[in-house]
């Protein structure tokens, strides 16, 4: 006979980037870091910053502590915030389950007081106002005021999908006011030697652009080309 389901895993032993490699994402625009792999990477834009945009002036960048919720249940999100480090990011699934709040201003109240980075989920929060006084930048994919069970099953630091995009625990994420993306733990240093291409082109085409240009090229390479037909 099969035992009770376990209300609560908790994944042990997690891979984490170093300081140096996280720091080198902090600031980066998202859709930079979208270019350094090859286009993508950005979660579902559905899921937004819904605190106030005053309180991200660049992108904020922390290791991903992925947690299942399950819908309509936290069980997951206190438990990933309680075993949280500092310079993390909450990642929360809920299956896309938008009709109660997987977190308010209490439960991140203590994810900041943690030294969490931010709080990201396919789901809805609650307590905006208060969440917006805290200061800890929230992606979401709604504001809902229906509280959630605390019952599980739960997992923290289990592979997650949110966004439409694979999260593990360890891999980078970075946020802005474009998005959300995941830099894959194996890809980190990877994508950290493309942005360094990536960065020093777009404030090449940033000049240009400042000096006047009305033409980026790709236009005028794609006729010389020979593959542009003109009709009448």
């Amino acid at each position: 006979m099969l035992g009770d389901a376990p209300i609560l895993t908790l994944k042990k032993n997690l891979c984490r980037p170093t300081k140096k490699q996280v720091s080198s994402f902090k600031g980066v625009q998202t859709g930079n870091i979208v270019d350094a792999m090859g286009g993508m990477g950005a979660m579902d834009g559905e899921i937004q910053l819904i605190t106030a945009r005053k309180k991200i002036k660049n992108s904020i960048a922390g290791i991903a502590l992925t947690c299942q919720c399950g819908p309509a249940d936290n069980l997951a999100t206190i438990a990933a915030i309680e075993t949280s480090l500092p310079g993390d990011i909450i990642v929360a699934s809920t299956d896309d389950f938008q009709q109660t709040a997987v977190a308010g201003d209490l439960i991140l109240g203590i994810a900041r007081n943690r030294g969490v980075e931010g709080f990201i989920t396919d789901g809805s929060v609650r307590d905006l106002s208060g969440i917006n006084n805290l200061g800890i930048p929230c992606f979401s994919k709604g504001v809902v005021p229906n509280s959630p069970a605390k019952n599980g099953p739960a997992k923290v630091g289990t592979p997650v999908v949110v966004g439409g995009v694979n999260v593990n625990s360890g891999d980078i994420i970075v946020a802005d006011t474009d998005g959300v993306v995941v830099v894959p733990f194996l890809m980190i240093d990877e994508v950290k030697q493309n942005l360094l291409k990536i960065c020093g082109a777009e404030k090449e085409a940033e000049k240009k652009v400042k000096s006047g240009a009305k033409k980026l090229g790709i236009i005028e390479s794609i006729y010389s080309s020979g593959r542009v037909i003109e009709i009448e």
